[in-house]
């Protein structure tokens, strides 16, 4: 069986603390693979390969760093089939979704190629009498990236992008439940001309992030995946005088005006809601119809289309819309809600409770469910499915449609479908959301924008890729000059001032 370790000092290493957690085939559920679990040492030891790296690379002008990042992307594209292949392998995803998920990472390195204008500081001449004044944006040291399960090749690039072309070295944790594709990025940055050390990548459990936490020499940590988790890791990172963003949970909405064009609405639905199986932070898990008329209207549309859907294995190709779940654990989440759902009282109009797949019944798989007439007490509504579950809450109103994502606990993304420019305009100024589409169901944010979600969907003050990357992933530091000729001698006591 594959013994999956880590990568240090440019080259793959073996694990040394016995400890290990298995790697499903999410459509078999077999065994493939065995990732080592790094010790609090082993984390250390990588910390301080690190530090001795970073100082050189960062001592590179940034053109130069930029240069490895223009290979990068080069090296990506040529390699797209192959990450893509091995990341359908573990997480389950369809091979489309898998070079998608590569895709939207690789954007952020081209972005990062313009590292060299991104990092440029501010100048006055003249600030005062003889005297100049100019910032400089500098490397933060070592950071951390910790990154889940559902994007382990996109948001893996969304940290260590900006971080590298900004001057840092990066300690990256993957996500143990599909480890491979980080190991095979790090490699391909080494090919691109990374120098050794710069990306150690640690495979590892909750000892991992700790060890992560509680390091002095980690200057920054960014994390994506539970609410929890990343209220905890910012909590940690605050008290030990860490820089953090932290992303977790999303409850995302999509109101449907009586306006909408709702085949449109539907389709948008259908593909935001079950693809991935319902594992993005970005899905629309809740659709929020505005009136009775236009919720029977949009059902009658939603119901065929459901129950259309092809669910397999990835390596059927083109001819389904999504795969497994990516553990047996998240598969068995996810049905107890559905049920918890018919307890409570929500109708379950298209049920796929008994799903099997004929040769893959041992395989994570979960088929499409749609429900109607969900309220928001239940338990489908208030909690993160992250599963191929649409809950349909009726509304009233449109005042009552937005008050429904407003005072919902998670605001990471969430969406209107109308024609009307007035209600459309009045939504995107008002919801309290980070991510807001009109007539877009998902969405996300191109590579020079910034991607962050607002409540308990985000922890700290700057988002990921985009600008905000490298302000994340640099400090400040402004210098005042004055040169010696013509100035008066003498000490001076007073503060300075521009009187």
């Amino acid at each position: 069986m594959e013994q999956i370790g880590h990568f240090i000092d440019g080259k793959r290493v073996a694990g040394t603390s016995g400890r290990t957690a298995d790697v499903f085939n999410p459509a078999t559920g077999e065994v493939q693979a065995q990732v080592a679990l790094a010790t609090k040492a082993e984390l250390e030891a990588a910390v301080a390969n690190a530090a001795a790296a970073q100082p050189a690379w960062a001592a590179q002008n940034p053109q130069k760093r930029a240069r490895v990042m223009m290979k990068f992307v080069d090296l990506l594209n040529r390699d797209m089939d192959k990450l893509a292949e091995k990341l359908s392998s573990e997480h389950g995803k369809t091979f489309v979704d898998a070079k998608g998920d590569v895709q939207r990472g690789l954007e952020v390195i081209e972005f990062c190629v313009g590292a060299p204008h991104l990092l440029k500081g501010e100048f006055t001449d003249s600030a005062g009498p003889g005297i100049d004044m100019y910032s400089m944006r500098q490397p933060l040291g070592v950071v951390a990236g910790i990154t889940p399960f559902n994007f382990p090749a996109m948001i893996p690039l969304w940290k260590l992008g900006p971080a590298l072309a900004a001057g840092n070295a990066m300690i990256l944790k993957p996500s143990e439940r599909d480890p491979s594709v980080p190991l095979m990025l790090a490699e391909l940055l080494t090919e691109a001309g990374l120098p050794d050390g710069v990306l150690n990548v640690v495979n590892g459990d909750k000892e991992a992030v700790d060890a992560i936490l509680d390091n002095p020499v980690i200057q920054a940590v960014g994390f994506v995946g539970s609410t929890p988790i990343a209220h905890y890791i910012y909590h940690r990172a605050a008290e030990t005088g860490k820089r953090a963003q932290c992303f977790g949970g999303a409850k995302n909405h999509m109101i449907i005006m009586p306006d909408a064009d709702l085949d449109q609405a539907a389709d948008a639905l259908v593909g935001a809601g079950y693809g991935a199986a319902g594992e993005r932070c970005m899905a629309i898990s809740v659709a929020v119809p505005v009136g009775d008329e236009t919720a029977d209207r949009l059902i009658e549309k939603l119901v065929p289309r459901v129950e259309a859907l092809k669910v397999g294995p990835w390596t059927s190709g083109d001819d389904i819309d999504f795969g497994p779940v990516v553990t047996k654990a998240a598969q068995e989440n996810i049905l107890r809600l559905i049920n918890s759902g018919v307890d409570q009282g929500a109708k379950l109009v298209v049920d796929n409770r008994d799903f099997s797949l004929q040769g893959y019944e041992n395989g994570f798989f979960v088929g499409p469910h749609l429900f109607d007439h969900v309220t928001k007490d239940m338990d489908i509504y208030k909690t993160e499915i992250f599963g191929p579950v649409l809950s349909t809450v009726r509304a009233k109103t449109y005042e009552e449609a937005i008050g429904l994502a407003m005072d919902h606990e998670y605001g990471n993304g969430t969406a209107i479908f109308t024609r009307d420019g007035d209600t459309a305009r009045d939504f995107a100024n008002r919801i309290n959301i980070g991510m807001v589409g009109i007539n877009v169901p998902i969405p996300v944010p191109l590579a020079y924008h910034t991607f962050g979600g607002w409540k308990k969907s985000g922890f700290g003050d700057l988002n990921q890729h985009g600008p905000d990357a490298f302000k994340f992933y640099t400090r400040t530091k402004t210098v005042t000059s004055r040169w010696p000729s013509g100035i008066r001698q003498g000490a001076e006591f007073s503060i300075p001032t521009m009187k």
